[in-house]
């Protein structure tokens, strides 16, 4: 499995076709082979191998255009080593009780309250 691609395609699926969506979800995530998703779309197994590879290439033209995938990507990065620097400074100059409540409070899935206050402010966002 490609993990470069599932990451692509979790970002830009949106922007192809419906037809190029569905063979990817079938390829990428149901992980079928190439003869499967002919069979399943009543098309030959060439038809599914060049809408895979044309999906493929426009998402890498959309990555090379927009730059999410390497942004989202460094932004997971900066925040892990700045939770990490974060509890190293805590473990040497909190209590411990202290340095528990803070890793608590890193460790806590925040989620469902980013999608709510994404959500609540939708029109402030747009």
């Amino acid at each position: 499995m490609d993990l470069h691609f599932l990451r692509l395609w979790d970002i830009y699926n949106p922007l192809l076709t419906e037809t190029q969506r569905e063979v990817t979800d079938l390829y990428f995530n149901c992980d079928l082979s190439l003869a499967e998703i002919a069979e399943q779309k009543g098309c030959s197994r060439q038809s599914v191998s060049d809408t895979l590879q044309k999906a493929r290439r426009l998402m890498e033209e959309y990555e090379e255009k927009l730059h999410f995938s390497r942004l989202l990507t460094e932004s997971s990065l900066a925040q892990s080593l700045m939770m990490a620097n974060l509890v190293s400074w805590a473990q040497e100059n909190l209590a411990p009780e202290q340095c528990a409540q803070l890793k608590q409070f890193i460790d806590r899935d925040y989620s469902e309250e980013a999608k709510a206050l994404f959500e609540s402010n939708r029109e402030k966002l747009s």
